[in-house]
């Protein structure tokens, strides 16, 4: 929309016009009309000339470039040229095409008519066109226009666009197209593909004998063959260098050092470090039509990334394990450093071609510590709260965890560093899996588009599919919400909370497997999570620090597993390996303001509750709720011998014995369900057990017997054995007492007894059932459960 000013003041100049027009005679209005025309026609042209003729130039290569400038990888052009975009042309080439080419460049308006005149004569004495006057200006025109024959009619069209071309664009422009158009010999087409193809480096890193050479090319192109011409392209250079020194454009000492130099030989092939890069560049230009990519990548990083993981990868090709890729990231802007998506370009001539960085692979154990820092966010987590490690069956999941051992209860961050299974099942089951999906999608994993239904509770351990781009972006987030720089209001984890989480994965204890890689990791102070798919087919390893995120692949394309395909002796030495090629990083200050100090039991990790008689200070999120209190501390009665439980009237009578008349004396002890203390004993040689009640204890209520498996109301399906026999189901028990025998009974059916170990295998029918387990204290249990019809 135009003011109302603007109007005005257009409507009085037009009015003044044409008060003038109207004093003219006849003659004077159309003189001054065809003035008007002409003016109006020059301007057009000025613009629709050089547009129309740019329009129509030949396509350009795929280039992408290192942030110091370094060509990383580029493609030729659909015409089977390397021809890139114009760009900046450095003074040398510059001085030395104009002292060449064109040496009235700056001060003709695009035609030198100097030039011109010089050769009419030269061609009126041959009887033929030997020379044609042209300006870089017009040479310009020609090579946009492809090289139409050569005429008197062409001669003047080049020559009337040359001084539109002039009009239109500044002299660097134009010197600029004629730069990026020119031909060098062979599909070499332009300075910038020159430069790499002859030369190996960029133009603005020529030497003069170099830019001299190049110079000298797009006259006679045909010189640079290897082997050929050698001697004429030599002279043609050396004259051109003569002439720069008669100039003054170089000194004595570079005009000698530059006669010194030897001319290229057979030509480079163009850099092709970051290939995978540039197509993933191109997919996401979203209608645009760039070709030349300046990126953020760091040259020596993207060429010690290339160079370290090609070097594993040829190490796990002996082993069947076939492709690898490997992303560094800057944390604190996201901006892509190396990215290296596949390996073995001759090894792997069928796979070698995928982008593993954006495929979708299983995610293994890279999503435990978004879990771990949700629930510390929720209140249902602290970071040293004891999380259960049995044996667990839940409907027909039965998880395990990557070695067949367990702890009973081990501290939550613990879990997480050792990438256990069965806590973190359990405690998505606590947190739920719809909430925790939100939390990912929030957290940038835009693959997770199933629904919680369909991923169930093996989400955690690898039942869905992540990128290796989402997942590192993801682990940056979360440093970047520790650091307090994380502009991204919608990620779902406090600052106290990533902290918190990722302290755990820097200083925690890991698995026997890993402890190699732990020592460098706490030296350098990196938060590493490793993950291997289901069936061996993937391994993780994603490293996060307040300067660089690391993150790598191992695996085969095709979806292939082998049981070497393990992250702690595949991934996790690359991951270490590309951080000793980076500079030392610094950790996170500590978020004092995002934390709150809580009074924890000292035996379990939960908040202090009125029985805990050891406490200590933890951290939790400043907003987290208040977390419930240890459940495991609680007030026992004993004998004052302390050799059994007992209570104020076991001490009365003639049965107490010598224990008549005594009062128990009361205890604050730690006691952990018999179903946790069966297998946290094992590993933990100091706790005590609590002895048995006095043998003529009449408490029946008092229960020594844990029924793990099935749960209250648990609904079964039984499936059919691969060889097509009826399966059945394995129910599981636990005793605080080791000599504790405990007989098993499926609604009124004795099935039989167990020691030691109390698991039981059945085959009840479909239908409702009652389970009543008996141990040989008195201790009962009964359970009500559901088998479903396999059919169903």
């Amino acid at each position: 929309m135009i003011g109302k000013s603007l109007k005005g003041k257009i409507r009085r100049f037009t009015e003044k016009v044409l008060l003038v027009l109207s004093s003219f005679s006849v003659r004077k209005r159309r003189l001054f009309a065809v003035l008007l025309l002409f003016l109006i026609a020059l301007i057009v042209a000025t613009f629709a000339v050089p547009a129309a003729i740019i329009s129509g130039s030949s396509p350009c290569s795929y280039a992408l470039y290192a942030s110091d400038g370094t060509l990383l990888g580029a493609q030729t052009a659909s015409d089977g040229q390397w021809r890139f975009e114009a760009a900046e042309v450095p003074q040398k080439f510059a001085d030395a095409i104009v002292t060449f080419e064109d040496k009235r460049f700056y001060w003709h308006p695009g035609v030198d008519i100097l030039s011109i005149i010089r050769a009419f004569r030269e061609n009126s004495a041959s009887g033929s066109i030997v020379s044609g006057g042209s300006t870089i200006t017009m040479q310009t025109v020609r090579l946009l226009e492809h090289y139409p024959p050569r005429t008197y009619r062409q001669k003047f069209h080049e020559a009337l666009a040359a001084v539109f071309f002039e009009l239109r664009y500044s002299k660097k422009h134009i010197l600029e197209l004629y730069a990026a158009n020119a031909p060098f010999g062979g599909n070499v087409v332009g300075l910038e593909a020159a430069s790499w193809r002859y030369f190996a480096r960029p133009p603005a890193s020529l030497s003069w004998a170099e830019a001299a050479t190049l110079a000298v090319l797009p006259n006679q192109p045909s010189l640079v063959y290897p082997g050929a011409n050698s001697e004429i392209l030599l002279s043609k250079r050396n004259f051109l260098l003569a002439r720069l020194f008669e100039r003054g454009k170089i000194s004595a000492d570079e005009y000698e050092r530059s006669l010194l130099e030897k001319l290229p030989q057979k030509p480079f092939p163009l850099p092709s470090i970051s290939r995978h890069y540039l197509e993933y560049l191109k997919k996401t230009q979203k209608g645009k039509h760039t070709t030349t990519f300046r990126t953020k990548l760091n040259s020596s990083m993207q060429k010690n990334a290339t160079r370290t993981l090609e070097a594993w990868s040829l190490s796990f090709s002996r082993r069947g394990i076939n492709n690898a890729a490997a992303l560094i990231l800057d944390t604190k802007t996201l901006d892509v450093l190396a990215y290296c998506a596949n390996t073995g370009i001759e090894r792997n001539t069928d796979t070698n071609a995928v982008d593993m960085i954006q495929s979708r692979r299983s995610s293994g154990s890279l999503l435990k510590p978004f879990l771990f820092a949700a629930m510390l966010d929720a209140g249902s987590l602290l970071p040293e709260q004891l999380v259960i490690d049995i044996p667990t069956r839940i409907g027909n999941y039965s998880p395990d965890n990557n070695i067949p051992k367990y702890a009973g209860a081990i501290p939550a961050s613990e879990a997480l560093s050792r990438s256990l299974n069965i806590p973190a099942i359990r405690e998505l089951r606590e947190y739920g899996i719809t909430a925790f999906l939100d939390i990912l999608r929030k957290s940038g994993f835009t693959t997770l588009n199933r629904s919680s239904d369909d991923y169930g509770l093996p989400l955690i351990l690898g039942g869905g599919e992540i990128t290796l781009w989402e997942a590192s972006r993801a682990y940056v987030r979360m440093m970047q919400a520790a650091l307090g720089t994380n502009s991204d209001r919608n990620f779902p984890i406090s600052r106290g909370s990533a902290y918190l989480t990722l302290s755990a994965l820097s200083e925690g204890v890991r698995p026997d497997e890993e402890a190699a890689w732990q020592t460098f990791a706490n030296a350098r102070r990196i938060a590493w999570k490793t993950g291997t798919s289901n069936g061996n087919r993937d391994a993780w390893a994603i490293g996060v620090t307040a300067e660089y995120t690391v993150a790598v692949w191992v695996g085969n394309a095709i979806g292939s597993g082998t049981p070497d395909l393990k992250s702690a002796s595949t991934a996790a030495p690359v991951l270490f390996d590309l951080y000793k090629t980076l500079p030392r990083s610094s950790w996170i200050g500590f978020p004092e303001a995002e934390l709150s100090k809580v009074t924890v039991c000292a035996k379990s990790g939960y908040a202090a509750g009125i029985d805990c008689t050891e406490t200590k200070e933890a951290f939790k999120p400043r907003k987290a709720p208040q977390s419930s209190a240890c459940p495991y501390c609680r007030k026992v009665s004993l004998t004052n011998d302390g050799l059994y439980q007992a209570t104020a009237d076991d001490l009365t009578g003639e049965k107490a014995g010598i224990y008549d008349g005594t009062m128990p004396q009361v205890e604050s002890r730690f006691v952990l369900p018999p179903s946790i203390e069966y297998w946290y004993k094992r590993a933990n040689l100091g706790y005590r057990s609590l002895p048995d009640f006095v043998p003529w204890h009449k408490n029946a209520e008092i229960q020594e017997l844990s029924l793990i498996f099935p749960e209250a109301g648990a609904k079964i399906v039984i499936p059919t054995e691969i060889d097509g026999s009826p399966g059945s189901m394995v129910m599981q028990a636990a005793t605080r007492n080791p000599d504790t025998v405990v007989y098993w009974d499926i609604d009124g059916t004795y099935l039989g007894c167990t020691e030691n170990r109390h698991e039981l295998a059945a085959r009840p029918r479909a239908g409702s059932h009652t389970l009543t387990v008996t141990d040989s204290h008195g201790s009962r249990i009964q359970r009500h459960f559901t088998v479903l019809d396999a059919a169903e």
